[in-house]
C-alpha cells in the first residue's frame, strides 16, 4: 500500500499542475483591473508560500530538531540539506515571477521594496547555508553548525511576512483574506488558487523525496569510495 502511495504521488502531483495551469491560464476570466495579468496569481503566491513557508520552514523544523538532542538523527540533517536545497529554487522562481508581474503593474522590473529585497536577503542567506555545508569535512560538526544557522536565518520569514504591514511598500498586501479574514477571492477564482496551493505543495514534497534519495546514494557513494581508498592503502601497508 506505501509503495503504491509513492507511485501515485508523482501522477497525481502532475495532474494538479496540469489542472492549475490550465485553469489559471485559459479558463477562469481575467480581471476587471489587471486583466490577463492577474493570472499570475494562480503561479506567483504558491511558489512563493512553497519558497517561504512550505521549503525553508521544512528545513528550519529539520534544524530545530537536529538540535533536540531527543530528534537528532542524520535523517533530520539531510532533510533540513535537502530542502534548503529546495528552497533556494523556489525563492529564485518568486523572485522571477514577482519580476514579470512588477513589471507591467510597477512599470519596472525589480525595486528595493521590503519584501522584494527581504526575500533576496533570505535567498542570499539560503545560499550561504550551502556554501557552510561545504565548507566542513566532519559530518557532525557540519550537520550542527547548519542547524544552528538554519534555525537563525528562520527570522528572516516573519519578517518578509510583515514587511507589508510593517512599512510603505509597493508589494500588494493580502491576495486571498482581508485583515478580518474576509475572502477577497471568490468563485472558481477560489477554487484555482486552492489548487494551485495544493499543487506547488505536492510538487515540493515530490522533489524533495527525490532530492533525498540522491542524498543517501551520494553519502553511500561516498562512504564505499573512502572505505576503498583506505583497504588500497592497506594493502600497501602491508606490501612494504
Amino acid at each position: 500500500m506505501k509503495q503504491l502511495s509513492q507511485r501515485l504521488f508523482g501522477p497525481l502531483t502532475l495532474t494538479a499542475m496540469g489542472v492549475n495551469l490550465v485553469l489559471g491560464l485559459w479558463i477562469v476570466p481575467p480581471d476587471k483591473v489587471q486583466g490577463e495579468l492577474a493570472r499570475l496569481v494562480y503561479i506567483h503566491p504558491s511558489v512563493a508560500w512553497v519558497a517561504l513557508y512550505v521549503s525553508f520552514g521544512t528545513a528550519a523544523i529539520s534544524s530545530a530538531l537536529y538540535l533536540w538532542k531527543r530528534t537528532r538523527s542524520v535523517v533530520m540533517d539531510r532533510v533540513a540539506h535537502c530542502a534548503m536545497e529546495v528552497s533556494v529554487v523556489f525563492i529564485a522562481l518568486t523572485l522571477i515571477t514577482g519580476s514579470i508581474w512588477g513589471r507591467p503593474a510597477w512599470g519596472v522590473w525589480w525595486v528595493w521594496d521590503a519584501r522584494l529585497t527581504s526575500s533576496a536577503i533570505l535567498g542570499v542567506l539560503a545560499l550561504g547555508y550551502l556554501a557552510l555545508r561545504r565548507a566542513n569535512d566532519d559530518p557532525q560538526l557540519r550537520a550542527r553548525r547548519s542547524a544552528v544557522f538554519g534555525v537563525l536565518i528562520a527570522i528572516n520569514v516573519p519578517i518578509i511576512h510583515f514587511s507589508v504591514q510593517w512599512w510603505k511598500t509597493l508589494h500588494q498586501g493580502a491576495t486571498v483574506f482581508t485583515s478580518n479574514r474576509t475572502l477577497l477571492i471568490h468563485g472558481i477564482q477560489a477554487w484555482t488558487l486552492l489548487i494551485s496551493f495544493i499543487a506547488f505543495t505536492m510538487l515540493f514534497f515530490w522533489i524533495l523525496r527525490y532530492r533525498y534519495r540522491l542524498e543517501v546514494l551520494r553519502e553511500n557513494i561516498a562512504g564505499a569510495s573512502l572505505e576503498e581508498a583506505l583497504s588500497a592503502r592497506r594493502r600497501e601497508g602491508a606490501q612494504s
